[in-house]
């Protein structure tokens, strides 16, 4: 199963793949960010952390290098 999510202009599929997700870490948000992502769960049937999950994912996949400095 599969979720379409809305975040920063992007279309995410949200599927249920982080089942394993084991290491617990503490990140803080800016509360307007927060906040988004928490509707955007909700709007989805998703949780908090699955959401956080595909969006670091996806922006790992779509991040441009960095060009080697000599």
């Amino acid at each position: 199963m599969s979720h379409k999510v809305f975040c920063q202009f992007l279309w995410l599929k949200i599927k249920k793949e982080f089942g394993n997700a084991n290491i617990p870490r503490t990140v803080r948000f800016p509360e307007p960010l927060f906040e988004q992502l928490n509707r955007a769960a909700g709007r989805n049937g998703v949780s908090f952390n699955l959401l956080v999950l595909q969006c670091c994912k996806y922006a790992l996949e779509n991040m441009e290098e960095a060009p080697e400095e000599n």
